[in-house]
């Protein structure tokens, strides 16, 4: 504890002051000038980004992929839809069905009206298109075309299609519309969510500190950073690629980190107050101690952010950019505005806390730290009975990460009472659970040096350079035929010259004569339903059959080369790409992180104890979602885990346990210099930090945690996994293991060679 000579002496030598100290001393001084250019920087931000607008959109490409090869050779050969598309589903109880008279009637009723809503460019009948009703009937459906891409059509112009479908409902006649645009402005904001956390973060923080006022401030810091961020990844969306779910993951990270950090600094300020010092020298000594901490830390996590970039995916590049650049944003205003709000409350703080410790003190009330070096001094007399316990915990939740399974959530996932979750129930009913995620079989005519001739010596039909890629697309429906998995074929079908690749529905019927114009052309499709449902195991293993087993004997024989592409295939090998690149990524973060807890610390087996600690504490937060969410448990709907919330989750989480790690670990450094042995230096450092890490990992646990209030999946997911794996960090790893750890290690916790102590460049995390 930096005593108040101490502080003194320090504020009288500013030759000694460190940044982060000039820092304090010049937003404390200037405080009002302070939190005006942070109300004007976030207010203009906020303006800029609102009149621009953003341009968030996603970028799941993965080139070399089947499934993007399929894509690009649409694309080049402009078989590429320009607009969103949309399915208006009936469902009538009619013994007849939806063809009933009075039920036509109905229905093209409607679709007049809808062809008549702004944005809609056309709308094609189920009449027109026997393929288009279920062969009972009972389920039809309308295909709507808007002049916008899926992510660009207004909400507004989807909502008012929505609404003018649900009121055609009725008298024994169900309607729904499902699609992409219906998804995106049917899911909920997270507004609710964003305020239980920060709700349950103030009733937390008026607990540890007495004052709601003294509670006010970190919550105050993290909504100025979180605000500044939001508007700033808005305007960087029109530069580059930002994932449209991106905002969420930033609010629910930004604010879980702001309070955290400033947390981190205001607990440091208050023990200065408690140990004598004035509110300007006491803001001077909480940034230059804890500051470190919280710059340390945001560090870490922005560099475990950047491990994303090793992926090479896209979408994850910019969510990963984005919440670097939150990181950076709290940490600035931790270290700014926060000791600008301690100049302008710091005096009422100040009587606050001092009433507080004669209250206690009139009621015998004990040292703070003392639960906690008991607890500590517990764990030292049997640690190994506390390392047994706790690993075997950790590894029974951890093991059935093993078994997890990646995709991305469909309509499926959907809360029951949405259109698109209705929509998506009735297609699997009239038409097979297969038709709401077709495999597109892209077959493109052989290039130069391709003949019929290849392979399988010439029996194939010829599809030589340049020529027709129907004849081969009949030999892949021919060799699709009847596989075990597929529930119907359609096609081959034309993809040359504009023409456009027919939308799953266009071929729901599963016309197996085997369709298609007799106009020749360099690239054919043929769509393939599956018996499973997109996000079943099954259709997973179904595409890899195809591309292993069943279609590359077709490829030899006719020359062409045949790609299964489609959204379906697409998610697949997204995932399968994810798996392949993850232990790259673990060891890029794992190792820029160890190198500088070890220049940090000064020890080689602290970083390697925090490294294998904070994965196994990761991985059993994996293991809960995996348990939740893929085995369906407390009633949760069984499905894959989103395919990137595995390395989301490991990036962030990696950089938030430095947090309490850095914050324990140099209280117990700074102990053992001062000249105690091991066993009372990690007493006395948890007895310092035990409080403050307790309440930060009970705060960002309740904002994390909020976020399973959201109706988005991939929300839940990420609030569950992150909730999870900082309640163990922060209560198994940091209360059981570290002090059982240090205790087996002693003295040999701080070892280091000679030869790298002299190459270690010297970094300080406390002023001495």
């Amino acid at each position: 504890m930096i005593t108040k000579d101490a502080v003194g002496e320090r504020a009288a030598e500013p030759g000694r002051a460190s940044v982060f100290e000039r820092l304090a001393a010049f937003s404390y001084r200037h405080r009002w000038g302070a939190v005006l250019l942070w109300v004007v920087l976030v207010a203009g931000i906020t303006a800029a980004s609102s009149a621009v607008g953003s341009g968030y959109h996603n970028d799941f490409s993965l080139p070399g992929t089947d499934s993007q090869r399929a894509r690009t050779v649409l694309e080049r050969h402009g078989a590429a839809q320009a607009g969103a598309t949309v399915q208006i589903v009936v469902r009538s109880d009619d013994a007849d069905g939806v063809r009933d008279a009075a039920v036509q009637r109905r229905v093209e009723a409607l679709l007049g009206t809808v062809a008549e809503l702004p944005g809609v460019t056309g709308v094609r009948s189920p009449y027109e298109d026997t393929a288009a009703v279920s062969r009972d009937g009972a389920v039809g459906y309308a295909t709507v075309t808007w002049a916008e891409s899926a992510e660009n059509v207004p909400q507004e112009q989807v909502r008012k299609l929505l609404s003018t479908v649900d009121r055609a409902a009725g008298d024994g006649l169900q309607t729904a519309v499902g699609g992409d645009a219906v998804r995106g402005a049917e899911e909920g904001g997270g507004g609710a969510a964003e305020g239980a956390g920060i709700l349950g973060a103030l009733v937390i923080l008026v607990f540890l500190f007495g004052s709601l006022v003294a509670a006010s401030l970190p919550v105050i810091t993290a909504v100025f950073a979180v605000a500044g961020s939001i508007g700033l990844i808005a305007l960087a969306s029109h530069l580059a690629t930002v994932a449209d779910f991106t905002p969420p993951v930033m609010m629910l990270v930004g604010l879980g980190v702001g309070i955290d950090y400033a947390l981190l600094v205001f607990s440091r300020y208050r023990g200065e107050l408690l140990a004598g010092a004035s509110p300007e020298r006491a803001t001077r000594a909480a940034l230059d101690a804890a500051g470190r901490t919280v710059f340390f830390a945001g560090c870490t996590v922005i560099i475990a952010l950047m491990g994303l970039v090793a992926l090479g995916l896209g979408s994850l590049q910019g969510v990963a950019l984005a919440v670097a650049l939150t990181v950076l944003v709290t940490m600035a205003a931790s270290l700014t505005l926060l000791p600008a709000l301690l100049g302008v409350f710091g005096a009422r703080i100040a009587r606050q806390v001092a009433r507080r410790v004669e209250r206690r003190a009139a009621r015998g009330g004990r040292d703070e730290g003392a639960g906690w070096r008991r607890w500590a001094a517990g764990v030292q007399r049997r640690p190994g009975a506390a390392l047994l316990v706790s690993l075997v915990a950790l590894g029974a939740l951890a093991a059935p990460a093993a078994g997890m399974r990646l995709g991305f959530a469909d309509a499926g996932n959907d809360p029951a009472a949405s259109s698109s979750r209705r929509a998506y129930d009735m297609l699997a009913d009239g038409f097979g659970p297969g038709f709401n995620g077709p495999l597109v079989v892209v077959v493109e005519a052989g290039r130069a040096g391709g003949s019929a001739s290849e392979g399988a010596g010439g029996s194939g039909p010829a599809a030589g350079a340049g020529g027709d890629a129907m004849a081969a697309g009949a030999a892949v429906r021919d060799a699709l035929d009847g596989v075990p998995g597929v529930t119907a074929l359609a096609g081959p079908f034309p993809a040359a010259g504009g023409d456009r690749v027919p939308s799953g529905g266009a071929a729901a019927g599963g016309d197996r004569r085997g369709g298609g114009s007799a106009a020749g052309g360099p690239v054919a499709t043929v769509l393939v339903f599956p018996s499973s449902a997109p996000q079943d195991e099954a259709t997973a293993e179904l595409v890899e059959r195809l591309r292993s087993d069943v279609l590359p004997p077709v490829e030899r024989a006719s020359g062409a080369d045949v790609l299964v592409g489609g959204p379906t295939a697409a998610t697949e090998d997204f995932a399968a790409t994810v798996a392949e690149r993850m232990p790259l990524f673990v060891a890029i973060v794992v190792g820029l992180s160890a190198l500088l807890l070890l220049a940090v610390f000064r020890s080689v087996l602290i970083p390697v104890k925090a490294a294998l600690l904070n994965l196994v504490s990761i991985g059993a937060a994996l293991g809960v979602i995996t348990l939740v969410f893929q085995h369906g448990w407390f009633g949760v709907e069984e499905g894959p885990i989103e395919a990137f919330i595995p390395v989301m989750i490991f990036a962030i989480v990696f950089g938030l346990s430095m947090d309490y790690e850095v914050f324990l670990l140099s209280r117990v450094h700074e102990e053992w210099r001062r000249g105690l042995d091991h066993q009372s230096a990690v007493r006395e450092g948890l007895a310092a930090t035990g409080r403050v890490i307790t309440a930060a990992a009970a705060i960002m646990i309740v904002v994390f945690a909020a976020f399973m209030l959201s109706d988005d999946r991939m929300l839940q997911q990420f609030g569950l996994g992150l909730a999870v794996a900082i309640l163990l960090d922060a209560v198994v790893i940091r209360c059981l293991i570290v002090p059982a750890v240090m205790q087996v290690l002693g003295r040999r916790a701080w070892w280091l060679p000679s030869w790298l102590r002299r190459a270690l460049p010297e970094v300080e995390l406390e002023r001495h």
